[in-house]
């Protein structure tokens, strides 16, 4: 799964034979169709895989980096083919975005990680700490843990600000 350029920028899937070779159609699974993934720009990119309890979720960035609405939206797949675009509903809102009041702007481009003993699961992101701030520099790497909700889905809960203090991963 990765981001591809069509008319907008779109999320899209390919079989591969191995890790270097893709064989078969390339299908668009996700564009950059709702009001809030066309906040600065019609982007969709960085998609990662998460999964649990056999439910496979696709997060990815959305809006563009440039500005402070990028955010993260999701995929969840619903069944059968996974390189058919009907196997995936997108989520309708964004399941992390940014927090004003904490100073947290642009949250996006993530990845998930375990603690070491297994018993939290984490989100990294990287966001600004101004809404002026674009795609360079300015943006910092985050972490923070993530919740489950009582449906399977994963509750990212509200990016918290650089001077927040974190608990190291469980097990560390």
């Amino acid at each position: 799964i990765y981001s591809v350029w069509n008319e907008t920028q779109d999320l899209a899937i390919r079989e591969m034979s191995n890790p270097w070779t893709t064989v078969g159609e390339e299908t668009t699974l996700a564009r950059p169709e709702l009001p809030w993934e066309r906040q600065e720009g019609t982007v969709l990119e960085g998609p990662v895989a998460l999964q649990r309890d056999g439910k496979t979720f696709i997060v990815y960035a959305a809006s563009a980096c440039w500005g402070p609405n990028y955010k993260l939206g999701m995929l969840t797949y619903l069944g059968g083919d996974p390189l058919a675009a009907e196997s995936w509903a997108k989520s309708p809102e964004p399941v992390f975005q940014r927090a004003d009041d904490r100073g947290v702007y642009a949250p996006g481009h993530n990845t998930f990680f375990k603690s070491p003993d297994g018993t939290e699961d984490w989100i990294v992101y990287h966001a600004n700490d101004s809404a002026t701030d674009v795609c360079d520099m300015g943006r910092t790497p985050r972490m923070q843990t993530f919740t489950w909700n009582a449906d399977g889905t994963p509750n990212f809960g509200i990016p918290v600000g650089t001077s927040t203090p974190l608990t190291v991963p469980s097990g560390e």
